[in-house]
This record gives C-alpha cells, sequence and structure tokens, in this order.
C-alpha cells in the first residue's frame, strides 16, 4: 500500500534504510525538492509498529515542506525517522550507519536533530556524510536549535498580539504553555524575561519543576492547561493537542506555540476561526530552528541567524492577511502561502535530484 499511500501525499520518494548489525531500521522521507534539496531533521522514536513509523515521517516530511516554503527557504521537505528508544538503543554505529545512507542520497535530503537526538548524535552522523545540519559550533555548524526555535516562535506570538490586540507587549498577557522541553523552556525564559505570567505543564516534573524554581512559572497538572485562564495557549510538546476534547475547554483567544502538527485535524481549524481564535500556524512559527540551521550550508553566521528569524514576524503578518481578506482560516492561508511559492518556482525548476553541489563553506573536520 505505500505506493498508494505516497501518492495520496505528494511524496517523491521514500527510502527504507536497514542495518542489522548496528541495529539501523531508519525511514527518509523526501516530499519535495522543488525549491532545492530536502532539509528536515531526524527523530528517533519507540514506534510501537513499523507503519506507526510511516506514518509519522510522511507526515512530518510534507510539513517540512510547507515550513521551508513559507519561511522563504530555498528548501525542500523532507524528515527522517530511526526506530528505536532514544534512552538506550544510541550508538556509534547506528548513527554512523545512518550517515551513510544520507550520503548515498548524494545531497537530495540534508538531516538536522529531531526529537530524542542531539548535537552529539550529530557528530557520528557528520562523520559520514557532509549533508547534515546542526553539528557542533567547533566544526563551523550552528549547534541546538532550540533557543532559535523559541525566539522565533517568540516572532509569531508578537506578530499574533498585534493582529489581534494592536500591541506586542509580550508582558501584558498570561499563558498556558504546554511543555517545558528543550524548546519549550526557552520560550518560556523568553515570555518570563518580559515579566509574563506562565503556567506551565510537561510530563517530566522536573523540568517543571525548574521552570518554578528558576523561573518563577506556576505548574498544573497535565491535563488541566487546557483549564487555565490564559491569554494564549502555547503548545511546545505533543501535537494534536488542540481537538475535539480540549477545545471547549481551551480559555485562550490565541493559539500560539512551538509543537508540530498541533491542530488534531483541520476541521478544528475550522472551528477555531469560528470562534474567533487566533490560530498562528504552527509551521510558520516554530521555522526558526530550520531557518538557523540552513545558513551552515552557505557558512553560519549567528547575527544573520537572529535578523533572519525577524521574517517570521512578518510571515505571521502575511498569513493573517490573508485569512482576513479571503475569509479562510489561518491554517489555510499559510497552506495557501506555501503553495503559491511552490507552484511558482515549480514552473521554472525541476526537483532537484541530487549532484553533491551544495556547499557548507567553512565547515572544518577532524576536531
Amino acid at each position: 500500500m505505500i505506493f498508494e499511500t505516497i501518492a495520496k501525499t505528494g511524496h517523491e520518494e521514500v527510502v527504507f534504510c536497514h542495518n542489522k548489525d548496528a541495529g539501523l531500521k531508519a525511514i527518509i522521507a523526501i516530499h519535495n525538492t522543488v525549491l532545492g534539496p530536502a532539509l528536515g531533521g531526524l527523530r528517533m522514536w519507540p514506534y510501537k509498529t513499523e507503519q506507526d513509523a510511516v506514518n509519522d515521517v510522511l507526515r512530518l516530511s510534507r510539513g517540512m515542506t510547507y515550513k521551508n516554503a513559507v519561511a522563504g527557504l530555498n528548501l525542500g521537505g523532507g524528515k527522517a525517522v530511526i526506530i528505536g528508544d532514544p534512552s538506550k538503543d544510541k550508538s556509534e554505529a547506528l548513527f554512523r550507519a545512518f550517515g551513510r545512507f544520507v550520503n548515498s542520497l548524494n545531497g537530495r535530503y540534508i538531516t538536522a536533530e529531531d526529537v530524542g537526538i542531539d548535537v552529539n548524535d550529530m557528530e557520528y552522523v557528520f562523520r559520514e556524510t557532509e549533508y547534515v545540519t546542526g553539528v557542533h559550533q567547533v566544526h563551523g555548524g550552528s549547534g541546538d536549535p532550540s533557543p532559535f526555535t523559541a525566539y522565533g516562535t517568540l516572532q509569531g506570538l508578537m506578530a499574533a498580539l498585534n493582529f489581534r490586540h494592536g500591541n506586542e507587549d509580550v508582558g501584558k498577557y498570561s499563558y498556558a504553555v504546554q511543555g517545558a522541553g528543550h524548546v519549550g523552556s526557552e520560550f518560556i525564559k523568553l515570555l518570563r524575561e518580559q515579566g509574563a505570567k506562565v503556567f506551565v505543564t510537561d510530563i517530566n516534573k522536573d523540568a517543571v519543576q525548574r521552570c518554578v524554581d528558576e523561573l518563577g512559572c506556576e505548574a498544573v497538572g497535565l491535563d488541566e492547561i487546557y483549564d487555565v485562564d490564559a491569554d494564549v495557549y502555547s503548545p511546545c510538546a505533543l501535537g494534536g493537542t488542540v481537538n475535539e476534547q480540549t477545545i471547549d475547554r481551551i480559555k485562550a483567544k490565541i493559539i500560539c506555540g512551538a509543537a508540530n502538527n498541533q491542530l488534531a485535524t483541520d476541521s478544528i481549524g475550522d472551528e477555531l476561526q469560528r470562534r474567533g481564535v487566533l490560530y498562528a500556524p504552527d509551521y510558520a512559527v516554530n521555522a526558526g530552528g530550520v531557518m538557523n540551521v540552513s545558513l551552515e550550508i552557505d557558512g553560519y553566521n549567528r547575527e544573520r541567524a537572529m535578523r533572519m528569524m525577524r521574517t517570521i514576524y512578518y510571515n505571521l503578518g502575511r498569513i493573517f492577511e490573508i485569512s482576513k481578506t479571503q475569509s479562510v482560516p489561518t491554517y489555510r492561508a499559510a497552506d495557501r502561502l506555501a503553495e503559491e511559492r511552490i507552484d511558482s518556482i515549480g514552473k521554472i525548476k525541476l526537483p532537484h535530484m541530487g549532484n553533491g553541489s551544495t556547499r557548507f563553506a567553512g565547515r572544518m573536520r577532524g576536531q
């Protein structure tokens, strides 16, 4: 059924990677390369079934196409997953074997960090292929993308506040933040620096306690976060938390966070629009991380990366205006913005077939 599935999703290529000795079971999905080589992170997760892994990588890689397009990057969308428990199944051999599969695609797919993966894992992948971003700064890379994703999320939030309230005063409002991991905790820091009231929850109780002790947040239960009387609901961990079970409980008039796939279904997005809740489309908001690592291709510069984050603010403004003028939900407005760019460039370019010409200026090995 895989060909029938990818025909529906529009994928160009799906690669199944296996190395018995290294214990590697991985899938690389390349969705669309009209704008350039497919860039998207590597996720490691203990999927219950192989079909779950396939479904996830197909969904995530399609999302990267739209994220990169709206972000204005000359990159297509792809994603990779490794089936395994990141707490006990990691090894040098595993990631080097994966790196070899990435290298075999000759630049059609460029990998990066995602859930379950850190910069140390990327070090091993980098030993086998140039086509990896998020490598350590000692190699001329950008390192951990989490702070940039969080800062970009703040830019998206400011655009939403300006559209809804006519100001960007983050500290005036209260926030229910679901998730205090790498990105969520960085986002919370930015909110608290501006004096905002922050309610926080996470499956990791220690992470929540750090937010309470070090940042002055108020802890709430995992399920109670949806009932908090806050101005903004910020999903920063799990996808699909805005769903049929939670939509009536969420009191916030703005939904803006760093998580992927925040809406359980498109119909939820339609209902938010009907209720007058401003949803900031997730892949437009959380593009800061991919913007940051994309700069490694031409030679990384942190100052340039920070300036680039500001474009998220303007992209969200365009999306909100499209939603308003065309009377469509914001998630659909974001899709239209992405599809229009892909379509226009597609008329002058064929898909990127991988020719080994991607640059990665300023990279250094052996350090």
